[in-house]
């Protein structure tokens, strides 16, 4: 079976990351990466952040997690036989739902105003995007990533059942 593992980068709210981890928790990631400047369950001193819980609702008890650095990290994830896709408005991007992957898939997912940066995007095997229908352009990450996740985990897994 296909694992599915959240790369979050440079993602500033810790609002954001925590729901993140009740999603992941919710869709069964097997683990998440946080890269960069995002905000982890602990603080540096190993005290658990009571404003991650609330949100998260515990899921980082639940849900493996491990701080790593964003380029090593993808190193590693395509080592390990990993798709590394991306989730950003770009020239190349695809639509997600005409994404399918063969392997298993680590999703990345970036900052909530500058989304994730070129030299991120030049390294990674495909870039997805959810169309947009309304005036706005873009989601909030936390439910563009719900979106993306519950893609990935449901047409991935089921391709090989």
């Amino acid at each position: 079976m296909q694992k599915v593992v959240l790369v979050i980068h440079d993602v500033r709210s810790i609002h954001n990351v925590g729901s993140l981890f009740r999603t992941a928790d919710g869709l069964g990631v097997s683990k998440i990466y946080l890269t960069g400047y995002t905000p982890a369950p602990v603080d540096r001193f190993g005290r658990n952040v009571s404003a991650f819980s609330k949100v998260s609702l515990g899921a980082e008890e639940t849900v493996p997690w491990e701080k790593k650095e964003i380029h090593e990290l993808i190193h590693e994830l395509k080592t390990n036989h990993f798709d590394v896709v991306a989730l950003e408005q770009a020239p190349s991007a695809i639509p997600l739902d005409e994404y399918v992957s063969q392997k298993s898939v680590a999703l990345i997912l970036g900052n909530e105003v500058e989304g994730i940066p070129h030299t991120i995007l030049d390294e990674v095997d495909a870039v997805v995007e959810i169309p947009m229908k309304g005036k706005k352009e873009s989601l909030n990450v936390s439910n563009a990533g719900a979106i993306a996740l519950y893609h990935l985990s449901n047409t991935n897994n089921s391709a090989h059942q």
